[in-house]
Protein backbone atom coordinates (compact mmCIF):
# COMPACT_ATOMS: atom_id res chain seq x y z
CA UNK A 1 0.00 0.00 0.00
CA UNK A 2 1.46 3.36 -0.88
CA UNK A 3 1.92 6.15 1.32
CA UNK A 4 -1.35 8.64 2.26
CA UNK A 5 -1.00 11.78 0.74
CA UNK A 6 -1.65 14.67 3.10
CA UNK A 7 -0.27 17.46 1.38
CA UNK A 8 -2.64 21.00 0.47
CA UNK A 9 -2.45 21.67 -3.46
CA UNK A 10 -2.10 25.25 -4.65
CA UNK A 11 -1.35 24.61 -8.08
CA UNK A 12 -1.02 21.74 -10.45
CA UNK A 13 0.15 21.96 -13.55
CA UNK A 14 2.17 19.12 -16.02
CA UNK A 15 5.32 21.24 -15.27
CA UNK A 16 5.33 22.29 -11.59
CA UNK A 17 3.16 21.74 -8.52
CA UNK A 18 3.27 24.11 -5.43
CA UNK A 19 1.98 23.21 -2.46
CA UNK A 20 1.10 24.86 1.19
CA UNK A 21 3.28 23.51 3.12
CA UNK A 22 2.84 22.56 6.87
CA UNK A 23 5.01 23.72 9.74
CA UNK A 24 7.06 21.52 11.63
CA UNK A 25 7.45 19.26 8.09
CA UNK A 26 11.11 18.82 6.80
CA UNK A 27 11.21 19.22 2.92
CA UNK A 28 13.60 16.75 1.35
CA UNK A 29 13.59 13.01 2.45
CA UNK A 30 16.56 12.17 4.39
CA UNK A 31 17.26 8.68 6.44
CA UNK A 32 16.14 10.30 9.77
CA UNK A 33 12.81 11.40 8.62
CA UNK A 34 10.02 9.25 7.83
CA UNK A 35 7.51 12.31 6.80
CA UNK A 36 9.16 14.92 4.16
CA UNK A 37 7.26 17.15 1.96
CA UNK A 38 9.09 15.58 -1.21
CA UNK A 39 7.92 12.00 0.01
CA UNK A 40 4.41 13.47 -0.27
CA UNK A 41 4.52 15.21 -3.50
CA UNK A 42 5.81 11.64 -4.73
CA UNK A 43 3.14 10.02 -3.31
CA UNK A 44 0.55 12.13 -4.98
CA UNK A 45 2.90 11.82 -8.49
CA UNK A 46 3.11 8.17 -7.99
CA UNK A 47 -0.73 7.80 -7.92
CA UNK A 48 -0.73 8.60 -11.87
CA UNK A 49 2.94 7.71 -12.72
CA UNK A 50 5.50 5.67 -10.94
CA UNK A 51 8.47 6.86 -12.90
CA UNK A 52 7.51 10.59 -11.77
CA UNK A 53 9.67 13.38 -11.51
CA UNK A 54 10.36 15.20 -8.13
CA UNK A 55 12.53 17.92 -8.59
CA UNK A 56 13.13 20.27 -5.49
CA UNK A 57 13.09 23.81 -6.77
CA UNK A 58 13.72 25.45 -3.20
CA UNK A 59 13.53 24.78 0.49
CA UNK A 60 11.43 26.39 3.64
CA UNK A 61 12.74 25.87 7.15
CA UNK A 62 11.35 23.21 8.67
CA UNK A 63 9.34 25.56 11.10
CA UNK A 64 7.77 27.29 8.40
CA UNK A 65 5.14 26.98 6.70
CA UNK A 66 3.80 28.52 3.26
CA UNK A 67 4.15 28.31 -0.26
CA UNK A 68 6.72 25.39 -1.50
CA UNK A 69 6.98 24.65 -5.43
CA UNK A 70 8.47 21.10 -7.10
CA UNK A 71 9.35 20.48 -10.75
CA UNK A 72 7.43 17.60 -12.24
CA UNK A 73 10.12 17.28 -15.48
CA UNK A 74 14.02 18.08 -15.83
CA UNK A 75 13.17 21.06 -17.98
CA UNK A 76 10.72 22.83 -15.66
CA UNK A 77 13.47 22.63 -12.84
CA UNK A 78 15.95 23.96 -14.64
CA UNK A 79 14.52 27.15 -15.06
CA UNK A 80 12.68 27.41 -12.04
CA UNK A 81 16.82 26.78 -10.29
CA UNK A 82 17.59 29.77 -12.77
CA UNK A 83 14.83 32.13 -11.73
CA UNK A 84 15.88 31.22 -8.15
CA UNK A 85 19.78 31.69 -8.31
CA UNK A 86 19.24 35.05 -10.24
CA UNK A 87 16.55 36.46 -7.55
CA UNK A 88 13.94 37.03 -10.35
CA UNK A 89 10.93 35.48 -7.84
CA UNK A 90 9.31 37.35 -5.31
CA UNK A 91 8.94 36.22 -1.72
CA UNK A 92 6.19 37.61 0.52
CA UNK A 93 6.02 36.43 3.66
CA UNK A 94 3.68 36.64 6.85
CA UNK A 95 5.25 37.31 10.93
CA UNK A 96 3.43 37.23 13.72
CA UNK A 97 5.71 39.14 16.10
CA UNK A 98 6.25 40.31 19.72
CA UNK A 99 7.72 43.91 20.85
CA UNK A 100 8.10 47.67 18.88
CA UNK A 101 8.93 48.17 15.44
CA UNK A 102 10.71 51.11 14.58
CA UNK A 103 7.82 52.26 12.31
CA UNK A 104 4.49 50.97 10.46
CA UNK A 105 6.93 50.10 7.08
CA UNK A 106 10.86 50.32 6.79
CA UNK A 107 13.57 48.16 5.44
CA UNK A 108 15.51 46.12 7.53
CA UNK A 109 19.59 46.18 6.64
CA UNK A 110 22.18 43.77 8.36
CA UNK A 111 25.03 41.80 7.83
CA UNK A 112 25.16 37.88 8.60
CA UNK A 113 27.31 35.05 9.00
CA UNK A 114 26.04 31.11 9.72
CA UNK A 115 27.14 29.69 12.48
CA UNK A 116 27.39 25.69 11.28
CA UNK A 117 27.66 24.57 15.02
CA UNK A 118 24.58 26.17 16.46
CA UNK A 119 22.59 26.41 13.04
CA UNK A 120 21.49 29.44 13.30
CA UNK A 121 22.22 33.10 11.76
CA UNK A 122 24.09 35.38 13.86
CA UNK A 123 24.17 39.73 12.64
CA UNK A 124 27.54 40.36 13.02
CA UNK A 125 30.08 43.37 11.57
CA UNK A 126 30.14 43.64 8.13
CA UNK A 127 33.64 43.35 8.41
CA UNK A 128 33.47 40.28 9.94
CA UNK A 129 34.67 37.08 7.88
CA UNK A 130 32.20 35.48 5.88
CA UNK A 131 29.82 38.29 6.62
CA UNK A 132 26.68 38.86 3.96
CA UNK A 133 24.58 41.65 3.65
CA UNK A 134 20.48 41.30 4.51
CA UNK A 135 17.96 43.29 3.34
CA UNK A 136 13.72 42.90 3.70
CA UNK A 137 11.00 45.45 3.76
CA UNK A 138 7.90 44.98 6.10
CA UNK A 139 5.18 46.97 6.94
CA UNK A 140 2.53 46.28 9.50
CA UNK A 141 -0.54 44.32 8.45
CA UNK A 142 -2.92 44.54 11.78
CA UNK A 143 -1.96 44.47 15.43
CA UNK A 144 -3.98 42.35 17.98
CA UNK A 145 -2.70 43.21 21.51
CA UNK A 146 0.84 42.42 21.88
CA UNK A 147 1.18 41.25 18.29
CA UNK A 148 1.94 42.26 15.16
CA UNK A 149 0.84 40.43 11.72
CA UNK A 150 3.80 42.09 9.34
CA UNK A 151 4.36 41.15 5.90
CA UNK A 152 8.07 40.59 4.99
CA UNK A 153 9.20 41.05 1.18
CA UNK A 154 12.66 39.49 0.87
CA UNK A 155 14.85 41.24 -0.93
CA UNK A 156 18.19 38.54 -0.49
CA UNK A 157 17.62 35.21 0.34
CA UNK A 158 19.86 34.54 3.15
CA UNK A 159 20.06 31.49 5.55
CA UNK A 160 17.24 32.20 8.65
CA UNK A 161 17.52 35.90 7.07
CA UNK A 162 13.66 37.07 8.77
CA UNK A 163 14.03 35.06 11.80
CA UNK A 164 17.54 36.28 12.71
CA UNK A 165 17.03 40.17 11.54
CA UNK A 166 13.85 40.54 13.98
CA UNK A 167 15.63 38.95 16.82
CA UNK A 168 18.08 41.73 16.11
CA UNK A 169 15.89 44.95 16.78
CA UNK A 170 13.92 42.79 19.69
CA UNK A 171 11.11 41.71 17.43
CA UNK A 172 11.08 38.28 17.69
CA UNK A 173 8.81 35.98 15.57
CA UNK A 174 6.11 34.24 18.14
CA UNK A 175 7.89 30.38 18.93
CA UNK A 176 10.93 30.91 17.70
CA UNK A 177 12.42 29.61 20.64
CA UNK A 178 15.74 28.76 18.82
CA UNK A 179 16.37 32.50 18.02
CA UNK A 180 14.72 33.80 21.54
CA UNK A 181 17.58 31.42 23.49
CA UNK A 182 14.99 29.94 25.63
CA UNK A 183 13.38 27.16 26.73
CA UNK A 184 13.64 24.00 24.65
CA UNK A 185 15.50 25.93 21.59
CA UNK A 186 13.69 22.87 19.17
CA UNK A 187 10.66 23.86 18.51
CA UNK A 188 8.48 22.22 15.62
CA UNK A 189 6.71 25.35 14.56
CA UNK A 190 6.99 29.43 14.40
CA UNK A 191 4.44 31.90 13.27
CA UNK A 192 6.78 32.83 10.44
CA UNK A 193 4.30 31.74 6.55
CA UNK A 194 5.68 32.06 3.52
CA UNK A 195 2.19 33.83 2.28
CA UNK A 196 2.99 34.44 -1.43
CA UNK A 197 5.70 33.35 -4.29
CA UNK A 198 5.70 34.84 -7.55
CA UNK A 199 7.22 32.96 -10.58
CA UNK A 200 7.19 32.98 -14.53
CA UNK A 201 5.92 29.52 -15.82
CA UNK A 202 8.73 27.41 -17.14
CA UNK A 203 5.85 26.09 -19.34
CA UNK A 204 4.19 29.58 -20.93
CA UNK A 205 6.31 32.21 -19.39
CA UNK A 206 3.86 34.08 -18.31
CA UNK A 207 3.71 35.43 -14.55
CA UNK A 208 1.99 33.20 -11.76
CA UNK A 209 1.05 34.63 -8.38
CA UNK A 210 0.90 31.64 -5.37
CA UNK A 211 -0.15 32.21 -2.64
CA UNK A 212 -1.29 29.99 0.49
CA UNK A 213 -3.67 30.10 3.02
CA UNK A 214 -2.78 30.86 6.63
CA UNK A 215 -1.94 27.42 8.64
CA UNK A 216 -4.50 26.37 11.40
CA UNK A 217 -2.61 26.95 14.15
CA UNK A 218 -4.73 29.25 17.00
CA UNK A 219 -1.45 32.26 17.22
CA UNK A 220 -2.80 32.76 13.60
CA UNK A 221 -6.61 33.46 14.60
CA UNK A 222 -6.87 37.27 15.27
CA UNK A 223 -5.75 37.78 11.95
CA UNK A 224 -8.14 35.47 9.66
CA UNK A 225 -10.50 37.94 10.09
CA UNK A 226 -7.59 40.91 7.25
CA UNK A 227 -7.86 38.15 4.63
Amino acid sequence: MGEKVLIEIIKETPYWIAVNKAAGVIVEKNPYESFTVEGQVSAHLQQKSKKAFVGIVHRLDKVTSGVLIFAKKRSALKKLNRQFEERTVQKIYWALVEGELPSKADQLDHWLVKDSQTKQARVVDKTEKGAKKASLLYKILAVRGKIKLVEITLLTGRYHQIRAQFTAIACPIIGDLKYRQEGDRYAKEIALHARELTIKDPQKETVRHLTAPLPAQTWWNPFRDIL
